[in-house]
């Protein structure tokens, strides 16, 4: 997985945190607040709410609009207080009308609750979107360039320049394109190499990976061997196993010569045991870990 695919993946993620956060936001804002019951003793002094208590036992008719209205008098016992009679009113009738007004969507405008309907409608399908681009990025397999497909190296001619030094001493060539190492191939390779497809134009190319756990396996100069710093395991300039927990040589890729150039097929990959006796002398001098 590349940079691009991490960075697509983010997004998606960023996307999605934005889109439940303006859920819960539009969740709680749509919900009614509960209002608390009016109190209709609020505001009334102590000396009103007294005289209501004094009207036990008084009786009052309806009012009839127009028509003066008298209290009709309940005899008093010694307990109960003299209550005042009302004065007479006119009873006046309040009628409300409402009118419904209807307004085009235009200039009623858009309201709250559809606002964010529209903006998680909107984060969503960002989402669904990203999520498809950065799965495609992963998954879309890589049919021209790049590890996996066919990565020229070089002109032959000038890679064995670059591979031999004048003290006859190698330093193979980087391939970053290919993860590889190319090396120079010896005169006879043994029989787990023939018909495999591993030397062309006397060059070989080496995986980087350690056969053991994985590690990328620099060159050491003073050893002229590949050694891994991670467990140990050494190998000499054509990738033989010497020392270490490695199981086998390091892999090689099948190479072919394509008009006058070195072609890589990285996508091919060759795997042989450990060798009974070693093609090359190794090490050369010092060795590079500690192992």
């Amino acid at each position: 997985m590349d940079a691009t695919a991490w960075a697509l993946i983010g997004v998606a993620v960023v996307a999605i945190t934005a889109a439940a956060g303006a859920f819960v936001v539009a969740f709680r804002r749509s919900r009614p607040e509960p209002r608390p019951e009016p109190d209709a003793t609020a505001g009334v002094s102590a000396e009103t709410r007294q005289a209501d208590r004094s009207r036990a036992g008084v009786r009052l008719e309806p009012i009839q609009a127009g028509t003066p209205t008298l209290v009709e008098e309940v005899p008093e016992t010694e307990e109960e207080a003299p209550v005042p009679a009302p004065v007479a009113s006119d009873a006046v009738e309040v009628v409300e009308t409402q009118r419904v007004v209807e307004v085009s969507p235009e200039e009623a405008g858009v309201t709250r609750r559809q606002f964010f309907n529209r903006a998680i409608g909107t984060a969503f399908g960002s989402y669904l979107g990203l999520f498809s681009l950065a799965s495609l990025a992963m998954l879309w397999p890589k049919l021209s360039g790049g590890f996996g497909a066919d990565v020229v190296a070089g002109a032959i001619n000038d890679l064995r320049t670059e591979v031999f030094n004048p003290d006859r001493t190698v330093t193979p060539v980087y391939i970053p394109e290919a993860r590889g190492y190319i090396v120079p191939a010896p005169d006879d390779l043994g029989e787990q190499f023939s018909d495999v497809g591993v030397v062309a134009g006397g060059l070989m190319a080496l995986y980087q990976r350690c056969v053991h756990l994985g590690c990328t396996v620099p060159w050491c100069e003073s050893s002229q061997g590949f050694e891994c710093p991670c467990h140990g395991s050494k190998y000499d300039m054509v990738g033989e196993y010497s020392a270490g927990p490695a199981p086998r040589n390091l892999d090689r890729f099948v190479v072919e010569e394509r008009d006058g150039d070195l072609v890589v097929r990285t996508g091919s990959i060759v795997q042989t045991p450990r060798a009974a006796s070693p093609i090359v002398q190794y090490p050369q001098g010092a060795s590079c870990i500690g192992f």
